[in-house]
């Protein structure tokens, strides 16, 4: 079992397309290479396949703390399945994880959802897309420092508050403050929340 995660840029027609190509590219090769791991294409979209699904939603977060902190919005979808058909393209593979995450992804704009997941198990979407959507009322409000800072506590989820005051040239003080209006203690409950819940379909 896989994740696969399509998205797009919010108003990206607002954006030198040059700005955000670079930035979406940055963020995902974190995550593997082009185009077997990732892909963008069609303009602003782009797929990204994750195989430990337990880590797909800090995966997610990422992707949006990035673009965040230059001022830019991403829309994405989280398709939880399998992977029956692989090629050297990411966008050419297929299997169920490919499509829960195309045939959500079709809707979320005009629903107005920026994050939501599709599985295969209707009680966990219900409950997670719930949550997700709680959530979205602050994480789509990230300014660029609340961003910044949420990106660097989930790359390096082992540092201390003054370490990660040190990548980011503040004190330790500054870092609890943009914590708090991160509410980055709730984006650690949600993926506790996740990971657990992921283990009831994962098994």
């Amino acid at each position: 079992m896989i994740s696969i995660i399509t998205g797009d840029i919010v108003n990206s027609r607002d954006f030198p397309s040059k700005i955000w190509t670079k930035a979406l590219k940055d963020i995902l090769s974190t995550f593997g290479k082009s185009p077997n791991d990732w892909e963008i294409y069609r303009g602003d979209e782009f797929q990204i396949e994750v195989k430990n699904i337990e880590e797909t939603l800090l995966v997610a977060l990422q992707i949006k703390a990035f673009l965040k902190s230059i001022g830019i919005d991403v829309r994405m979808s989280i398709g939880i399945g399998e992977k029956s058909f692989k090629t050297k393209r990411i966008s050419e593979s297929n299997g169920s994880a490919f499509v829960n995450s195309k045939v959500l992804f079709d809707t979320l704009k005009a629903q107005k959802i920026n994050l939501a997941v599709n599985s295969d198990n209707p009680e966990f979407d219900y409950e997670m897309n719930l949550m997700l959507k709680m959530a979205s009322n602050f994480m789509n409000s990230w300014l660029v420092q609340s961003a910044e800072l949420v990106l660097i506590a989930i790359q390096n989820r082992q540092f201390s508050q003054d370490e990660i005051g040190e990548k980011l040239g503040i004190n330790q003080a500054a870092v609890s403050r943009r914590k708090k209006r991160a509410q980055f203690d709730l984006v650690k409950d949600l993926d506790n929340y996740f990971r657990k819940k992921i283990e009831t379909i994962n098994q």
